[in-house]
């Protein structure tokens, strides 16, 4: 790894309590995060302790309101946040994104008996939250799933399994998508689960290609008794309050692309300065400084991107279709950014000695959370000219 100490990206912020924030969260990676995220990930172990620091400084509820221990902050800030922790450790980046989803589901849709109760402990107490949607048989057709809740007097009894859920078996909630009527997407409703609910159990995590850090498992609901006041808005709104939360997932899962990626364009610049070959650093060679050039502009273009659709989010005006074309365009990006990294540092790309062969492994989940990039063209294009024709 090479010596050399990245320049910070020059951001535009919105407000000088923004620019506090971003020095904050600067100040916390480069204590606490960068220096354990290389052994952390080598070790698959989940930096519990991260977060609860996270928590502690008012990082885990941002784009919430503080009334309820939120940030009160817009999303153009709130996603720059996220590709600061995730070009230190995606697991943390990701981490912060899927429990803001989490979290989603009860501050927009929950009455104010369920949000003051439950809100303040999830956006600033300590608590880590979970999203249940995908199961092992609906994935990308998520209006499939099989997962059922059935009334019993004023309680829920759910059955079913969950896949692929990030800090499955360790989160503290997890808000839940399960049937309780007819097939397709009006029979889901939403539930708040907490974590040690009975008849509720995790399996052993996935062994997965990249960020191994982060838990993903199949969680296991065998008959878990939930109370009525844990529904999240009215029976069969389940599905809307999934989309509108995928929107957002969705620009989270592009900042965090885009702090991987920012993180390998910036090794790949400093290990072509140091090395030397043929008596001169590498980063002389026309060839190389191409490649370095292309890199830096792919991730210019997709911050562009995500963060012309955050700015669209905060105006209150339609954000769909852009945070597809974001999270198609950064997650893309990020893979060929992280490749391209390897490639500039040859032998030692391919090395555990260099993070970027870590980031190469971890850009390829990218594409496939929150929708895959077919999904996302599938939702641009229906944008652009209307739903597919059925014969």
């Amino acid at each position: 790894m090479s010596d050399r100490a990245p320049q910070p990206v020059e951001r535009q912020l919105p407000t000088e309590e923004s620019r506090d924030l971003i020095n904050l969260v600067r100040d916390i990676v480069q204590r606490e995060v960068t220096p354990r995220a290389a052994d952390g990930e080598a070790e698959s172990r989940f930096p519990r302790e991260t977060f609860s620091l996270l928590s502690e400084s008012g990082l885990l509820g941002l784009p919430y309101d503080s009334a309820h221990g939120g940030g009160d902050q817009p999303y153009e800030v709130y996603l720059q946040v996220l590709e600061e922790l995730a070009a230190a450790r995606l697991t943390v980046g990701l981490g912060v994104s899927v429990h803001s989803l989490a979290c989603h589901a009860l501050a927009g849709y929950g009455t104010k008996e369920q949000q003051a109760e439950h809100l303040p402990a999830m956006l600033g107490g300590g608590l880590l939250g979970g999203y249940c949607l995908s199961e092992p048989a609906a994935g990308s057709d998520a209006a499939s799933l099989r997962t059922r809740a059935v009334r019993d007097g004023d309680d829920w009894i759910i059955t079913g399994t969950k896949a692929w859920i990030t800090h499955g078996g360790i989160a503290d909630f997890y808000t839940v998508m399960a049937r309780t009527g007819e097939e397709g997407p009006r029979g889901i409703t939403a539930f708040l689960v907490p974590g040690d609910a009975e008849g509720l159990s995790a399996a052993a995590p996935e062994k997965k290609m990249g960020m191994k850090g982060s838990p993903t498992a199949q969680l296991h609901f065998d008959g878990v008794r939930v109370p009525d006041s844990r529904r999240i808005g009215e029976e069969g709104q389940g599905f809307s309050i999934a989309l509108s939360a995928l929107d957002g997932g969705r620009l989270g899962i592009s900042a965090c692309a885009i702090g991987v990626a920012q993180a390998a364009l910036d090794e790949a610049t400093a290990y072509a300065q140091d090395r030397r070959q043929f008596g001169r650093p590498v980063s002389d060679f026309q060839g190389l400084r191409f490649m370095l050039a292309d890199m830096a502009t792919q991730v210019e273009a997709g911050r562009s991107l995500y963060l012309a659709a955050a700015r669209l989010r905060d105006a209150g005006r339609p954000y769909s279709r852009q945070a597809a074309m974001a999270k198609l365009f950064c997650t893309d990006a990020a893979m060929k950014v992280t490749t391209d990294a390897v490639q500039v540092l040859g032998g030692y790309g391919y090395t555990a000695d260099f993070p970027v062969e870590r980031y190469m492994r971890e850009a390829k989940v990218l594409q496939i959370v929150e929708g895959t990039n077919q999904i996302q063209r599938v939702v641009i294009a229906r944008h652009l000219v209307g739903p597919e024709s059925r014969a």
